[in-house]
């Protein structure tokens, strides 16, 4: 009778526990940065509360830690960009959490509690301050990894990863060119060619505090960092001071990658992944016939869809993760900004000033 009672009360203790966790999850109130309509972001996103309810089997719920502005979450609010939501959508498409439940009986969920995480699937809405995802869109993060990197990982060091990876064998001691090379994509590429014994000869727009970029991004392992107009004077590889580039990296388009093609090795390749100036990339016909090059493009968010299940994806993070944990690569230049100053951090995202282009990141 006595281990009847033990028995009785433990599992009343038991139930009593579970119907408190089911009701602080339903009491959970989401703050969310909705939208129901294209335009310019601080015009057309709204701050909303709503409830969160329980977390089904074979999903989680996670508290977002922080949750980056990135150009293209800007261009898909103002409907410029490929992908188009459907309304009422949420912003953003990056972030990192930390799993505060598990649904279900949590069988087959290799995610605990305290786990922080990352959501690998697009077009999710990651500006909210909570959030239920099926456990299978989600990627744990080593506890090593900062909420800066962790926030800011799927994107633009992915992006800068592949470029280097998919289009040309690079080997140690050749030459990679960009331009852009001070926004985030940018930063990540030159930390990486650093880590891979790869020269990384960046350009950038020319300003007042040029002086003051070259040193930030070559303390990042940039090998050289020119203005637009240098580049076009420039003997760097004419002298054989570095090998003639086999790889350009384009997020600009018009004069910029026209010069970065000039610079180009026979038979190099150019990857264009972004057109900041909004004009086209003009490629001359001798540069086709005579030597060889190569023009191509590159969206992450096509690679991620088609190589969701593929080894690559994996053998790409754990090096990355790698690279964060032994402080070879580092977030890039940012500010953490709390998630009510949305209007402000929306508006100064599309106007960035500065000598480098600083990523605001939501806190929570």
């Amino acid at each position: 009778m006595a281990q009847l009672v033990r028995q009785l009360r433990k599992t009343a203790v038991g139930s009593a526990h579970l119907f408190q966790l089911s009701v602080r999850h339903m009491s959970v109130m989401a703050k969310v940065l909705r939208y129901g309509e294209f335009g310019e972001p601080a015009k057309v996103l709204q701050l909303q509360e709503e409830s969160v309810p329980d977390p089904k089997q074979g999903e989680v719920l996670i508290k977002t830690l922080g949750a980056p502005i990135n150009p293209a979450d800007i261009n898909t609010i103002q409907g410029k960009y490929p992908v188009k939501p459907t309304f009422p959508a949420v912003g953003g498409n990056e972030c990192v959490g930390e799993v505060v439940a598990i649904g279900g009986d949590g069988s087959g969920n290799s995610l605990k509690v305290g786990d922080r995480v990352v959501p690998f699937a697009t077009g999710l809405g990651t500006w909210r301050s909570h959030a239920i995802y099926a456990a299978n869109q989600l990627m744990k993060v080593p506890a090593s990894v900062g909420v800066p990197e962790a926030a800011t990982i799927t994107v633009n060091p992915c992006t800068g990863y592949r470029m280097l990876k998919d289009f040309v064998a690079l080997k140690p001691g050749d030459t990679v060119i960009q331009n852009g090379a001070n926004s985030a994509c940018g930063q990540a590429i030159i930390q990486l060619c650093r880590a891979w014994n790869v020269e990384c000869v960046g350009v950038v727009r020319d300003r007042p505090e040029f002086a003051q970029l070259k040193d930030h991004l070559k303390g990042l392992g940039a090998a050289e960092i020119l203005t637009e107009e240098e580049l076009r004077t420039t003997k760097l590889f004419k002298d054989g001071i570095f090998r003639r580039p086999r790889l350009a990296l384009n997020c600009v388009g018009g004069k910029s990658a026209l010069e970065l093609a000039r610079q180009l090795d026979q038979a190099g390749v150019m990857v264009t992944y972004g057109g900041m100036s909004r004009e086209p990339v003009t490629v001359p016909t001798a540069s086709l016939i005579f030597k060889d090059l190569r023009f191509v493009g590159f969206w992450m968010t096509r690679w991620t869809k088609e190589h969701a299940a593929s080894p690559l994806r994996s053998e790409m993070f754990n090096e990355l993760f790698g690279l964060i944990d032994r402080g070879a690569l580092k977030a890039p230049a940012h500010e953490m900004i709390p998630f009510e100053e949305y209007s402000a951090a929306v508006t100064n995202a599309l106007n960035i000033q500065g000598f480098v282009g600083k990523k605001y990141i939501f806190r929570f």
